[in-house]
């Protein structure tokens, strides 16, 4: 399914939902971290997605890195909450839903990197090689809150 996503763009469709979600900033022991490149719009992303019933935070945080990279991960910590209202992400069903998502510390314990129908492209970057990558802003923020180290950032 195509998404679009508009950040405090006054052209944004009004949401019509508000689905809790988990993205994880997954780091090795060497410090590189995790990332995807998605199908529905080319840019790098965290691993993440829509919480599930009958799911923790961390169990969504947990799926989704494997189902869209093939790391199985142990969330660690917490990088920070993600609720801007005038941050939406529209869908080609006519689903616009307002961003709410919590930013998980994740690091690897097994697996192997492949690709999904959601990436088709994933690698480990040192956190200076994501820089120049595109990337949405709201993901931009969540590897510079992780980057920065200051704990917990509610945005």
């Amino acid at each position: 399914m195509a998404r679009r996503d508009y950040e405090d763009d006054p052209s944004a469709p009004a949401a019509n939902s508000l689905v809790p979600a988990a993205s994880a900033v997954v780091v090795g022991e060497d410090g590189r971290v995790l990332l995807q490149r998605r199908t529905d719009n080319g840019m790098w992303a965290l691993p993440g997605g829509r919480m599930e019933l009958g799911e923790s935070l961390a169990d969504c945080a947990i799926r989704e890195t494997y189902e869209e990279t093939g790391i199985v991960v142990e969330v660690t910590g917490i990088v920070g909450t993600y609720t801007n209202p005038g941050h939406v992400f529209a869908y080609d069903d006519g689903e616009v839903s307002q961003e709410f998502s919590i930013c998980l510390l994740a690091r690897p314990t097994g697996g192997s990197l492949r690709t999904s129908d959601e990436s088709f492209e994933v690698r480990w970057f040192a956190p200076q090689e994501t820089d120049g990558l595109a990337m949405v802003p709201s993901i931009r923020k969540r590897l510079d809150d992780w980057r920065a180290g200051h704990g917990p950032a509610i945005r």
